[in-house]
Order: structure tokens, then sequence, then C-alpha cells
């Protein structure tokens, strides 16, 4: 880059030239090299010393992300980089690569229009490889590929450039296969990366060079010449004639699409409103002049600041000063302060406009997946959802009573700067649950509480959290008002599966469905295989679970669905079994007698009234807890491969393949109960002589065997302070 003076002035005046803005992220598993490679971009444009480039790991500026190693926060950083005389605006995000930080990739989508996918060369494409990916690819976010640590197969595997060619082709062809199934239909094949199109590069970030088939042919770094270097100790030299940011931003600029282009295909994917309205055209034009709207990708807490909350905006423009709408929790509040990244730092303007990632200090009620804009009454922005569900808990409580009020405040904040965390209060026993993605994630927000908040706390061993289901339709069920004047009629029955699928996995989304206005939403509930007629009455879609109103002319039904709802939603809260959550379940109300005077008809009737009939029909349908199941891939030395399956079988896991990916190294597919998953870790270490490790590849709820149904749910009745006699339900009888 060439030397800039003002550095704020360039980027402000960039951020006008939407053509020449790409938005990106950074995406890898765990160890993949994102944060070096990171480092050497943040170098080229000057805001780093190119001598410390790779070790200072400018973007993991959290002290613990430090000491461990690795990615916790995904870290943004806005920079100016010339390529062949022009100059290009990139706004960068480094995500995370360990799987219990993934929800700082699923936000970090939200806000980027192309994502740079980082594979290890000699591990290849591995299973957090294919979650991120396929979290950027729900987005609609374009992929290409850099295959880095290609070093390593030089002086560790010590390849002929023959076999290196073959090793790079088979992680293409799996990128690729990723690609084929979770791409949107439109892109599954213009998407495809590829060595003669320029969309794979190939280098070694920690050596800082990197080379594809544009610059073999402009520099003459072929994998001859790169083999040669390293065989002579001289690959300090290839920076010179393939520098690792020229190659990377020459993919970056020449294959990932500018606001302009990716705004018209990705907000038909993450804006249900009407597309030929003003603001959505105006969206699809990433147009500064039109209507604003933005949503809120992340929250952090600034000691000094407040609540700062990064910001894409899609259409017209944020400034300092102005007032703009919270449609979520439906407020107005003033902007105080919008910024630009600079890695650990914020530099304040007076206005960003669309196309452009914003930091942006005052919006108290915002939380991530907050959609902003200039009115009201607009539709909100998708939600941003998660691919795995939060399965491990812990109780957790101040060591001195009298922090308990500050404790609840500082738990609200971090579930809304990481709405991956899961809070739950239980009002009767005073009990605080906090649920994450795994034991990591949990011990770094623990450890956050008492670093940033100065809060002592004490938590319990790992709790694992299950699911409350049913296995069958109900009969009819009835729910009276505590004034036996109102009933409602209430049977459950199991949802289709490829129906709940699509729920969990935010293809069909959730909330209330409103009739004439959601028929988007009724379509894919057809297509997915539930029946016209249901899906046509569908009135709210929650937590994996649908209600519908399947009554015929009931007079005042309308008036109290708010009340309906919310048994409803107390229910699926707390289940009737053990407490816990409840999914996968369609709630039919088949009919309703209601008083004519509706002083008679308030919450207070009706909402015991809903959430009788609702746990009497789930009872009835063999109500049951499903228990959550990882699939994990084991890597170990081939000669511990009896030790591993061994492991696995006595936690009653399920081995399902085992991959001789050499004669030296095995990968082993296995289903894990999570709760036999506590302590694994150090097991496995100790199984492999500490070369073996393992990574997640899916969640999801499977029902939890019927000779531990009992037990489970009494110890978990017990835990909850509840009473140890269970409901007499279908299935457990």
């Amino acid at each position: 880059m060439a030397k800039k003076k003002d550095l704020k002035k360039i980027i402000v005046g960039m951020m006008e030239n939407k053509d020449r803005i790409r938005n990106i992220g950074i995406i890898a598993h765990i160890d993949h090299g994102k944060t070096t490679l990171s480092d050497s971009l943040v170098a080229a444009a000057g805001m780093l010393s190119e001598a410390v480039a790779g070790e200072a790991r400018w973007l993991d500026f959290d002290e613990e992300e430090q000491k461990r190693g690795i990615t916790i926060n995904a870290g943004n950083v806005s920079m100016v980089h010339e390529l062949s005389g022009i100059d290009y605006l990139i706004n960068l995000i480094d995500t995370p690569g360990h799987v219990d930080f993934g929800g700082e990739v699923t936000r970090a989508m939200r806000a980027v229009d192309g994502a740079m996918v980082i594979v290890d060369a000699v591990e290849g494409a591995m299973p957090q490889t294919e979650t991120v990916l396929r979290q950027s690819l729900r987005e609609r976010v374009k992929p290409i590929l850099f295959i880095n640590k290609v070093d390593r197969l030089i002086k560790e595997l010590q390849l002929t450039p023959e076999e290196m060619q073959q090793r790079f082709a088979k992680i293409i062809t799996k990128v690729n296969q990723l690609i084929e199934k979770f791409a949107p239909e439109e892109h599954k094949k213009d998407w495809q990366v590829g060595v003669p199109q320029g969309t794979v590069g190939f280098g070694s970030a920690v050596d800082k060079w990197a080379t594809n088939m544009v610059v073999m042919k402009s520099s003459g770094v072929g994998f001859k010449e790169i083999l040669d270097a390293y065989r002579d100790d001289k690959q300090d030299e290839l920076a010179k004639p393939a520098p690792l940011h020229t190659t990377v931003l020459g993919m970056v600029v020449e294959h990932l699409p500018s606001p302009l282009e990716a705004q018209k295909y990705r907000v038909p994917k993450i804006w249900r409103g009407d597309m030929d309205s003003e603001r959505g055209k105006s969206m699809m034009d990433c147009n500064e002049n039109g209507p604003f709207m933005a949503v809120i990708t992340k929250i952090v807490n600034d000691p000094h600041a407040g609540e700062v909350s990064t910001t894409r905006i899609f259409s017209g423009r944020l400034r300092a000063g102005s007032e703009v709408y919270l449609i979520g929790s439906k407020s107005k509040e003033r902007v105080q302060q919008v910024a630009f990244y600079k890695g650990p730092f914020r530099i304040s303007v007076e206005e960003l406009s669309a196309g452009n990632i914003a930091a942006v200090v005052g919006l108290r009620s915002a939380q991530a997946g907050e959609t902003l804009s200039d009115e009201l009454d607009v539709e909100a922005f998708e939600e941003i959802k998660h691919i795995f569900e939060p399965v491990v808990t812990k109780a957790i409580e101040a060591q001195n009573p009298k922090d308990l009020p500050k404790l609840v405040e500082v738990l609200i904040k971090m579930s809304k700067e990481d709405p991956t965390l899961k809070i739950d209060i239980n009002q009767e026993t005073g009990e605080i649950l906090m649920s994450g993605m795994g034991e990591l994630h949990l011990e770094i927000k623990e450890k956050f509480i008492v670093r940033d908040w100065k809060v002592q706390v004490k938590s319990s061993p790992p709790i694992v959290v299950f699911r409350e289901t049913v296995d069958r339709t109900s009969k009819t069920a009835e729910g009276k008002s505590p004034n036996k004047h109102n009933k409602l009629y209430i049977k459950i029955e199991p949802i289709e599966q490829e129906v709940y699928e699509k729920i969990i996995a935010g293809e069909i989304s959730e909330g209330v469905i409103r009739k004439g206005k959601d028929e988007r939403t009724v379509k894919e509930l057809m297509a997915a295989g539930m029946s016209k007629d249901q899906a046509k009455k569908a009135i709210i879609i929650k937590n994996g679970n649908i209600m519908i109103d399947a009554t015929r002319g009931v007079v005042h039904l309308g008036e109290i669905m708010d009340h309906t709802i919310h048994g409803m939603n107390d229910v699926l809260g707390r289940g009737p079994l053990a407490g816990e959550k409840s999914s996968g379940m369609k709630i039919l109300i088949t009919d309703a007698k209601l008083h004519e005077d509706s002083i008679h008809r308030g919450p207070a009737q009706i909402i015991p009234a809903s959430r009788d009939a609702i746990k009497e029909a789930m009872l009835d349908a063999g109500a049951h807890l499903n228990e959550p199941i990882q699939t994990i891939r084991i890597d170990s030395p081939t000669e511990y491969m009896g030790a591993v399956t061994s492991l696995v079988q006595g936690r009653r896991g399920r081995v399902l393949e085992v991959d001789q990916e050499s004669a030296e190294n095995v990968a082993v597919v296995s289903d894990m109960p999570v709760s036999n998953m506590f302590g694994f870790t150090s097991k496995l270490r100790s199984a492999t002589n500490g070369m073996g490790y393992w990574s997640l590849i899916d969640s999801r709820f499977e029902p939890l065997p019927k000779e531990l149904q009992i037990p489970t749910i009494l110890k978990i009745r017990k835990r909850k302070g509840m009473k140890e006699q269970i409901p007499a339900s279908a299935f457990l009888v």
C-alpha cells in the first residue's frame, strides 16, 4: 500500500465507492492459520510492523486469546489496500475456529459478503471447516479457498511436487463437495472453487508467501521453485516474488463480490419483506440515499463507551446523533457514536453508508440480530441462527450473596453479547443456569465474569440439557380456567421430521405467522411435508414447535390467542416430566368454549387453561426425554485405534466409520452422548499417549434409552427441587 498521510480520510472516502468495497470473513478449522494470515494483511495495510506479523496475533487482542493461543472473539478491521494502482476498502472479520465459539462465526457471516476459507495442507478439510462453510453458505456468503501451511508438506511429509498436487486436489474436491451440498441452488455450480479460475491459493502464512494460477504465471513461482527454496533453506525469499497479501487480496478483489453485487442475492434470503417495495429495492441496490436498514451482528461491552454494536448497513446512512428504531425491542434510541474498526481500536466518523460495517455506541436495547430502521413498522431481518444448540449447562452463583443482583445483570448483558450463551433463572428456586456450546465456552465466560465484571462466582460441575418431546398423537385434552367459565381443547402430535430439521437449521423462520403476510413460511412448511390445511392455520413457530388453530368458527378465539401462546411458552420452557425445554411438537387447538364477557377470559384464566391442556396432551402423547448426541471425529495414530474404539464404546458411543487416512493415522467417526463426553479429552489423550484429538461434526437430540428415562427424570427433578414423583406418561408406562 502506498504511504497515506490521513488513513481516516482515505477510508471514509473509500466507503462511498461501493464497487471497491469487499466485506470478507476469514473462516477455518481451529489452528489452520486464520489469525496469522490476518496479521499479514493488516501489516500490508500499514497498521502493523511486518517484522511481527504472524506472531502479534493483532486481532486476538483479548488477553485470554493471547494466553491460550486461540481466537475467542471475532475481530474486525477496516483497511485500504492498493492493487494495480487502485485502492480497495477491505472490511475484514477474523473469526474463531473452535467449535465452542461458532456463534461468533454465525453472526459474522451476516455482516460479510465473501469468505476466505483456510485449510491446513496436512490436515485437510476438517469437521469445523464443514461447519463454518455451512454457516457462511446459509447466509449466501461466497467462498474462495486458501490452502495454508504448504511448508508442512515439504518439511514434515517431504512430498514431491506431484504428491503435493494430489493432496491439493483432494482438499479442493472435498471443499467443492461441501459447496455443492450447502450452497443455494442457484450458486451450487458457479461458486465451486478451482485452480484454473484463480479461486484457489496456496501458501504459508507463517513464511508470508502465497501463490495461485495468476501469480504463478506472472512471477514464475510454481511448485518446483517452492520446493527448491525450502530445500535450500531460502523460503524467506519466496515472499518477494509472491507476497502473501498480494495473492490473497488479488483473489478477494477479483473473485469476491462488492456489496453492490452481493446484496442483490443476499437480501431476498435474509429479509422477508416485499422486494418490490422502496425499502426492498433500496437494499438490493445498496442505495446509500434510500430508507435506512441495518442489522446488528455483535455486541461488546466497552468499559468506557458501554455497549458497542457491530452493524452491517444494507440501505441508507447511519449518522452520529440520529435516532433509529430497534424493530425487535420496538424502541427508538439515539446513536451516540458511529465508527469503523481498526482491530482493538475504533475510529469515530460522522456517518457511514450502505454496504459498510460500523461500530455503533448508544443502542442500549440492542441485541445481536436486531434490525435497525428509520421507521418502526417494517419487516425485520431473519433471525441469526446458529447450527448447533447449547447442550452443556452449569449452575452458577455469586460467592457473596450481596453480588447476586450484579451477577444477574452481568449474565443478561453477556447473553446479549453472545446469543449462544443461554441464561435461565428459576423464579421459584432462585437457581441460575448458564448453558453454552461446550465446557470451554462456559469456562471462558466464567473467567470473563470474574475478570471484567469483578464478580466472584462458583459453579457446579457440567450438567446436560435434555429436551422433552412426544412420540405419538394424543387424545384431545381439556383445559379449564380457574373460574370454570372457559375451556380449551388441545391435541398434540409429533412434528414432521423434515419440518423440524428445517426449523432448527433456520431454513423455516420462527415467530408469529401473520395471515396473508407470511405466505412464504406457509409454502416452506408445505414443501417440507406439512399438510396444506395445517400449514395455512399455523399461528406461531417457537423452539422447534408449531401451534395450529384447528378450530372452526370459535367466537372470541382471536382475543385470547396471546394468552394461549403465553401458556404454550410456559410449557415449552418447562415441560411436564422434568422441567426441561420441549420441542418437536405440533400443538393443535381443536375447540374452545369461552365466556361472552371479556373480563372472565383474561390472562389469569386462559394461561392456566392453555398450560394444563398442553401438559396433559403431552403426557398422553408419550412425553419422554431426548438427549443431546454429538457426532465426533477422533484423529489418532493407527496403533491406538483399538484403544480409541474401546473408549468410545465404554461411554455409550457408537463407532460409525473408520477411515484409514494413511499408514500412520486413522480417523474414527462416532456418535457420543453429551452426558458421557465430560472428561473425554483427557481420557483420549491418556489412551493415545497425548497424540489423539477430537472434533465436532454434528449435534442433535435423540431419544434417551428407555431404561435411563426414569432415573434421569428423577435426578433432574431432584436437582431442580421438584417433587420426586414422575407424571404418568404413555411412553414411560
